[in-house]
């Protein structure tokens, strides 16, 4: 496991045309740079989490870095790419913990599609008792269940023991530094391609053949 504590800068950026882009996090700690893999729907949920968790949190959060210190680092070299995230704030040192598993072969392939950016991947753990998952599985809780605030269990309970682990990397950040990161990740996910206004489907450089008009015409966003 690698683990970076605490992180001197970290960001979710991507690369690559819209339509074609490939979503990276990456930290870095005096001269070690470690890059991530990441799908589009992952960086969007983590932006989503920081926010959420900060509110928990209930401190005020400066602006944190500015946009134009957002970008990549060279070299962009991945590890790996990640499977499931979590995120967590240690209030003894006011620092938030994210911590990236490495996709296992075979594991979620099956939540992911071809053109990736659409993948819904794993779920994101937000600190104790709270998982992010899919908007058509999340239900509603009911009003007055005493089961909201038990604390996580450390892992699943449900995976078989036998399966193989994947690499690990803990990055430890300040609430200004994550702040930044999720304004920075969610700007980067809103640059990709447009959206049909009559299907909602993206709207590829080369055309686009609206199912709305039953293939007789092409729209615009």
């Amino acid at each position: 496991m690698i683990e970076l504590d605490p992180v001197d800068r970290i960001t979710a950026d991507a690369i690559g045309d819209p339509g074609e882009r490939t979503f990276y996090v990456q930290a870095r700690k005096d001269d070690q740079l470690v890059t991530i893999l990441v799908e589009k729907q992952q960086v969007q949920l983590l932006a989503a989490s920081i926010v959420e968790i900060l509110s928990r949190v209930g401190k005020e959060t400066g602006e944190g870095p500015a946009e134009e210190a957002m970008g990549l680092e060279e070299p962009i070299l991945p590890e790996w790419r990640a499977g499931r995230l979590a995120i967590g704030y240690q209030e003894e040192r006011d620092l938030v913990l994210l911590e990236l598993e490495e996709l296992v072969p075979g594991e979620d392939e099956e939540d992911v599609t071809e053109e990736g950016e659409e993948a819904l991947g794993p779920s994101i753990a937000l600190g104790p008792a709270v998982v992010f998952t899919p908007e058509s599985e999340i239900e509603e809780p009911e009003v007055g269940d005493e089961d909201d605030n038990e604390p996580m269990e450390e892992g699943p309970s449900s995976e078989d023991e036998s399966a193989p682990e994947g690499a690990r990397i803990r990055l430890w950040a300040t609430r200004e530094q994550m702040l930044s990161l999720a304004r920075h990740g969610a700007a980067v996910c809103a640059q990709g391609r447009p959206r049909c206004r009559l299907c909602g489907n993206p709207i590829d450089p080369e055309g686009h053949v609206c199912p709305a008009l039953n293939g007789h015409g092409s729209s615009s966003p």
